[in-house]
C-alpha cells in the first residue's frame, strides 16, 4: 500500500454508513426544472436553426458548424483540466454550454439588433454599428452570460465552492457563446468573400483568440467565486458586480480595437490582448494549485478525528499523487478498485472544499447532513479499494 493509503486510526470495518435518500418535493423540482430548462433549449435551438438556415445556408452553416467546434477542442480541456479537483457535476456543465450557446447568443442577438436599428434611426448608420459593437453588445452579452454564474451560485450553492467554479463556469458558458457567435461570422465571411475570407476570419477568432470570450466573462466569475466564500455582505455584493463592470470594459476595448482595425487591431491584440491571456493562464495555473492546498488544509481537522490519515490528506492535496494512488488502486483491486479510489478522491474534495465554506458561514443549512453524507461515501469508498469486508 503506498504512502497515504492506510486506515487511519478511527476507520471502523463494522461502520455502516446510512443510506442516502431524495424526497419525493425535490425530485419533483428537479424534473420540473429540467423539463423547463429542455424546453427552452430547444426553442431557442430551433429559431438560431431557422435563422442560419435562411440567412447563410444549409451547406453553408454545416461548413461554418464545423469550424466554429474545432476551438471548443482547446478551450473546454482547459477549464475541465482547471476542475479536476472537484470536478462539476456533468449536467450542470452542458448546462452551462446549452445556456451560452443557445440561450444567450439568441438573446444578445435580439437586443443588439434592436439596439442598432434604434440607433440607425436616430443617426448614421456606421457610427450605429460601431456604437452597438463597442458598447451595447459588451453590456447585454456579459451580463447574459454571467447570469448564468449568479443563478448557479444562488441556487446551487452545494455545487459553488469559490474561485475555481466561478472561472469553469463563466469559461464554459462563454464557451458555449463563441461556439454560436463563430458559426455567424464564419458563414457570414464565407458567403461575403468565399473561402479565403472564411480562412482569414477562422485564424482571427478560432486560432489568435479562441479564448477572448471565456477571458471576458471569467472576470464576473471571478467576482462571484469570492463572493462565494466571503463573509461579508458588501463584498457578495459588490466582487460581482466589479467583476461584471471589469468584463463590459474588456470587452468593450476588445471590439473597439476590432471596429478601428488596422494598427488599431494589433494594437489591442499585441498590447492588451497578448498580455491578457497569459495574465489568465498564470491566473488560472495558479487558481489550480490554490484549490490543492484548500483541500488539504480544510480535510486535516478530519484527519485529527480519525476519518483520513495524515497521509491520505497529503494525497488528495496533489494531483501527482492522486493520480499515483488511482494506479496503486486499480494494480491492488482492478477496476472496482480504481473507481472506489475516484469516488474517494471526489468526495474528500467535495468534503474540504464544503469545510471551507462552513469556515466561511457561507454553507447552508444542510451543510451538517451532506459533511455527514460524505463522510459515509469516504468510508464506503475506501473499504473497497483497501479490500475490507
Amino acid at each position: 500500500m503506498p504512502h497515504g493509503l492506510t486506515q487511519p486510526a478511527a476507520y471502523d470495518p463494522g461502520y455502516a454508513p446510512a443510506p442516502a435518500g431524495r424526497s419525493p418535493r425535490r425530485a419533483l423540482r428537479g424534473w420540473l426544472m429540467s423539463g423547463l430548462l429542455i424546453a427552452g433549449f430547444t426553442i431557442a435551438g430551433l429559431v438560431l436553426a431557422a435563422y442560419f438556415q435562411a440567412a447563410l445556408g444549409v451547406v453553408t452553416v454545416l461548413l461554418a458548424l464545423l469550424l466554429a467546434a474545432l476551438p471548443l477542442g482547446v478551450v473546454v480541456p482547459t477549464f475541465l483540466w482547471l476542475d479536476r479537483f472537484e470536478a462539476e457535476p456533468t449536467k450542470y456543465l452542458v448546462t452551462a454550454f446549452l445556456w451560452g450557446a443557445l440561450v444567450s447568443s439568441l438573446v444578445a442577438a435580439l437586443f443588439n439588433t434592436g439596439a442598432m436599428l434604434v440607433l440607425e434611426a436616430a443617426g448614421d448608420p456606421s457610427s450605429a454599428m460601431a456604437t452597438t459593437a463597442v458598447v451595447v453588445a459588451p453590456v447585454v452579452e456579459e451580463t447574459l452570460k454571467g447570469l448564468f454564474v449568479l443563478l448557479i451560485w444562488r441556487m446551487r450553492r452545494r455545487e459553488f465552492d469559490g474561485l475555481i467554479d466561478g472561472l469553469v463556469y463563466a469559461g464554459i458558458v462563454a464557451a458555449g457563446f463563441a461556439f454560436t457567435e463563430n458559426i455567424q461570422y464564419l458563414g457570414q465571411a464565407y458567403s461575403a468573400g468565399g473561402g479565403e475570407l472564411l480562412a482569414a476570419t477562422f485564424i482571427g477568432r478560432g486560432i489568435m483568440s479562441p479564448f477572448a470570450h471565456p477571458m471576458f466573462t471569467c472576470l464576473t466569475g471571478i467576482g462571484i467565486g469570492i463572493a462565494a466564500t466571503s463573509r461579508s455582505l458588501g463584498v457578495r455584493i459588490v466582487a460581482p458586480a466589479l467583476g461584471w463592470l471589469l468584463a463590459i470594459c474588456a470587452h468593450g476595448l476588445w471590439n473597439l480595437s476590432a471596429v478601428t482595425g488596422g494598427a488599431g487591431l494589433l494594437v489591442g491584440y499585441f498590447l492588451v490582448g497578448v498580455p491578457i491571456f497569459f495574465g489568465y493562464l498564470a491566473l488560472v495555473i495558479w487558481a489550480r494549485r490554490r484549490e490543492g492546498r484548500l483541500i488539504g488544509r480544510h480535510l486535516s481537522p478530519y484527519a485529527d478525528a480519525g476519518w483520513l490519515s495524515p497521509g491520505e490528506v497529503a494525497m488528495l492535496a496533489s494531483m501527482s499523487h492522486r493520480r499515483e494512488a488511482r494506479v496503486w488502486a486499480k494494480t491492488n483491486a482492478g477496476s472496482k478498485g480504481l473507481t472506489a479510489m475516484r469516488d474517494f478522491q471526489d468526495a474528500a474534495s467535495e468534503l474540504g472544499l464544503l469545510r471551507q465554506r462552513m469556515y466561511h458561514q457561507a454553507a447552508d443549512a444542510r451543510a451538517l447532513e451532506a459533511e455527514r453524507s460524505l463522510l459515509d461515501q469516504l468510508t464506503l469508498a475506501r473499504r473497497n479499494f483497501v479490500g475490507a469486508r
